[in-house]
């Protein structure tokens, strides 16, 4: 709800950068603490943080684009350079960024997805704050208490009562990381925590978008955030149905001892 937070000279600090900066260093900070603690090389997790943003950053703005292709048609250089952003084209860039970078230096992939699955959503958290302090993001009008009246100058329409679904989602994200964390330790199989994390965002991405009311693009009657959150759920169900079905093969196939590797 406050864009630009405060200027040193020439400098100014705006809300969302600052959120986002935040978050990131953050998500960092915890997914390199957990690293040592569970035996996972600290280094490489500042080198995946680093090629995660970077993809990132590309498939945020290259979904952002390719939502708004009639707009960008029309005026390429005004939305290379805006602010506009869709977190979805983020997460999933970011993924293929990190499994390239993993694979390079022989590193199993799923082993840091799950140490770091609740640092990322923590980091979302963060984010959403931002997209409040900027006004993006906004939901439907309401006569609830709960509803916001944004300011002149903030991306939200000023002036109306909406309701806050970027403190709706950052509180999401919050739960959705404490509940990774609660379950990491009890993980039975690799992939465990990075797939409930899809299926828990996907499913809390998709609920959140019904309350929205700014422009994000559509796919039939669905918003896209929408139509890919089918298919991230989708991928997280399946991904953790096979997960136990070569469990269960793998322990069909041990040795006499009765024992198998299922970490």
């Amino acid at each position: 709800m406050k864009v630009d937070l405060f200027s040193i000279g020439p400098f100014t600090v705006h809300g969302y950068g600052l959120m986002i900066g935040i978050g990131v260093l953050c998500c960092v900070f915890m997914a390199m603490k957990r690293a040592k603690k569970y035996g996972l090389i600290e280094d490489a997790i500042v080198d995946i943080a680093i090629w995660g943003l970077i993809g990132g950053f590309l498939g945020a703005k290259l979904l952002f684009l390719i939502v708004e292709w009639k707009q960008f048609l029309k005026n390429p250089l005004a939305l290379l350079g805006s602010e506009g952003f869709v977190v979805y084209g983020g997460i999933i860039a970011g993924v293929v960024a990190a499994i390239l970078y993993c694979k390079k230096k022989k590193l199993i992939f799923l082993d840091y997805f799950d140490l770091a699955a609740p640092s990322i959503a923590m980091a979302q958290g963060f984010g959403r704050i931002g997209c409040f302090l900027a006004g993006c993001c906004y939901g439907r009008e309401t006569d609830l208490p709960i509803g916001v009246i944004f300011p002149e100058g903030a991306l939200a329409p000023a002036g109306i009562r909406l309701l806050p679904t970027q403190l709706i989602s950052s509180a999401g994200n919050f739960l959705i990381m404490a509940i990774l964390l609660a379950t990491y330790p009890r993980r039975k199989r690799k992939g465990d925590t990075g797939f409930l994390y899809m299926l828990l965002y996907g499913v809390g991405r998709f609920l959140i978008e019904f309350l929205r009311n700014d422009e994000r693009g559509a796919v039939g009657g669905l918003s896209t955030s929408q139509f890919i959150s089918l298919f991230i759920v989708a991928a997280g169900i399946l991904l953790m149905c096979n997960k136990r079905r070569a469990l269960v093969e793998a322990a069909g196939q041990t040795g006499a001892d009765g024992k198998t590797d299922t970490e």
